[in-house]
């Protein structure tokens, strides 16, 4: 079912009520981010507390809005708002604002937000109040109110970005490691510029595929609370090397600025040695209860942001299905999957056989282990039997190379042409 935009002026002024259905403040404006090559993403509220200090309110928070209130959901964060540079301010920013629409003059009144997945939303409309002039008196006087997709305003209403613009359009069919060798051949100034516009999620799978000393140097370059966004989009492995490589304090600093669930991931692989299966591995497999079926296993190996490796085995365990799990109680490959009737249980075909790592087993073993069994992805289970995560080829492969081999590669006559997405 199409969801229904919302338009955002009737927000303003709005309450917000946190689970209890206290009201924590009223909305002031509405934040989000440019993104040039897209419309631009909604991070959030500014929320005015009783006390009249504004603070922001991620979209994530947001459980639910209706005709007379706005729910949250988890721990409001109180410190003052704090405005980045890649951001707008939608009423204060945008509303009045005067564009030229094909050769009629109008001025922004309103703007309408829409959500594309759970808790994610974007910019989708704009409505105009257009001035019609009179050619015999040379007057002007109110026209006709117009509303427009965002596409036909956006290069007018950021439109001293131009060439970002373009730019950033180009990156939007990229791949990730050939953005991040744009990313990578640009001056610094550009690649600031460049950096602030690009969306979070594009932005983390760029830095994962960059250098790791360009990873260290972009993400101290950037705002503290951005560089933490970056964090929780990236995979947390990648995420707890990055965090790895940067000074304790900083490193501390952005932990604590991270969304929570995303910070203990990255906590938890902290504690293992790099060059280890702890190390290595990611701890958000695809897990299971012995009583789903092959229609729930398949369903959950079909997400997008699974890497074609980590979708490549479904782990069963008992409850709880999340890292660190129930005991773990083994394996099952997706051709298997793939060849069962859906309504049979997964719990019927679970191969037990395949001794898991543990999160001490050294690279060397690891290596090993993964030529011996012919595996893309193998499980990782602690002293208490419980699944703690996965190891991924790719993520095998890249702790094997020279550490600089991505910057050698960028450096080299040997790169790859770039593949678009389409």
């Amino acid at each position: 079912m199409t969801k229904s935009a919302i338009f955002i002026s009737r927000l303003q002024g709005m309450p917000v009520l946190d689970r209890s259905g206290d009201q924590v403040g009223k909305v002031r404006d509405v934040v989000v981010q440019t993104r040039m090559a897209r419309r631009p993403r909604v991070r959030g509220l500014v929320v005015e507390l009783f006390a009249r200090r504004r603070i922001f309110v991620p979209m994530m928070r947001v459980h639910s809005i209706d005709a007379t209130q706005i729910s949250i959901i988890g721990v409001v964060d109180t410190r003052k708002f704090d405005r980045r540079s890649s951001e707008i301010l939608v009423m204060d920013d945008m509303f009045d604002r005067e564009i030229i629409r094909g050769e009629v003059k109008a001025r922004i009144v309103d703007a309408s937000m829409i959500e594309v997945r759970n808790r994610e939303w974007e910019l989708h409309e704009v409505a105009l109040r257009e001035h019609s002039r009179s050619r015999r008196f040379g007057i002007t006087s109110k026209g006709s109110l117009v509303v427009a997709p965002w596409s036909e305003v956006q290069g007018r209403v950021l439109g001293s970005e131009q060439s970002t613009d373009t730019k950033l359009a180009q990156l939007a069919d990229m791949k990730p490691a050939d953005v991040a060798r744009e990313l990578y051949e640009m001056t610094p100034d550009r690649r600031v510029e460049i950096v602030n516009a690009l969306d979070d999620e594009l932005l983390a799978d760029a830095f994962q595929e960059l250098p790791e000393d360009e990873q260290v140097d972009l993400l101290q370059a950037l705002e503290q609370e951005r560089a933490a966004d970056v964090l929780d989009e990236m995979d947390p492995d990648d995420a707890a090397d990055l965090i790895n490589d940067l000074p304790t304090e900083l490193a501390e600093q952005l932990l604590s600025k991270m969304e929570p669930d995303e910070a203990e991931d990255v906590r938890n692989l902290l504690q293992y040695q790099e060059l280890t299966a702890g190390g290595m591995m990611t701890p958000e497999p695809v897990i299971l209860g012995a009583d789903d079926t092959v229609a729930d296993a398949l369903a959950k190996v079909r997400l997008k942001e699974l890497t074609p490796a980590v979708a490549s085995m479904v782990f069963i365990t008992r409850p709880p299905h999340d890292t660190p799990s129930g005991r773990y109680l083994g394996a099952v490959h997706v051709q298997r999957l793939l060849r069962e009737p859906p309504s049979l249980q997964v719990g019927h075909m679970t191969d037990s056989d395949l001794e898991p790592l543990h999160p001490d087993t050294h690279i060397s073993q690891v290596s090993r282990y993964f030529a011996t069994y012919n595996l893309v992805v193998a499980p990782v289970v602690n002293e208490l039997h419980q699944l703690v995560g996965a190891v991924a080829v790719d993520d095998l492969l890249d702790h094997m190379l020279p550490a600089d081999w991505r910057g050698e590669q960028m450096d080299g006559t040997d790169q790859f042409p770039a593949v678009s997405d389409g």
